[in-house]
């Protein structure tokens, strides 16, 4: 399982993933950056995700939607508001995530490499304990869900 640890922090109003992968951090960049790779990943294995729209650039937004297992959409975006290649990228909540008002107001995701290959840390904020603590219980278990897939792809053979 390349999850270490869920840190669950209400007087900050975050919850911190850390996920470990046995490959370089390049290739784990690459594949939290390319929407074809994401689609293989963001959404857990009862909703995949599918992308509209990715301009991964400072400003740019992604676009997508989990399809849930009675066929309903549920979409979702992001606004990247900064990118450090290979090392970190930020983005907030898109204003059209209106069906879920308790989602992360902001995310940031950092990679660093590590002696067996690379490591994600992610960080959600929260815009009010309510907020957090209503959506944790769905998010932890969706994250737990999806990373696996993302282990999976990250160990493919490439040929």
């Amino acid at each position: 399982m390349p999850i270490t640890a869920v840190t669950k922090d209400p007087e900050n109003l975050t919850l911190t993933v850390v996920a470990d992968f046995p490959v370089p951090q390049q290739r784990l960049w690459e594949a939290w950056t390319d929407p074809r790779q994401l689609e293989r990943f963001w959404g857990p294995p009862f909703a995949p995700a599918t992308f509209t729209h990715h301009d991964f650039t400072v400003g740019g937004r992604a676009e997508y939607f989990l399809t849930l297992a009675d066929g309903q959409k549920w979409s979702g975006s992001w606004r990247f508001t900064a990118i450090n290649p290979i090392d970190s990228f930020e983005a907030s909540d898109g204003d059209d995530n209106a069906e879920d008002e308790n989602l992360p107001a902001a995310i940031k995701f950092h990679f660093e490499a590590t002696p067996t290959g690379s490591r994600m840390i992610s960080i959600n904020s929260f815009e009010s304990l309510e907020a957090m603590e209503e959506t944790l219980p769905g998010m932890e278990e969706g994250l737990r869900a999806a990373l696996p897939q993302l282990d999976a792809l990250l160990t493919e053979d490439k040929d």
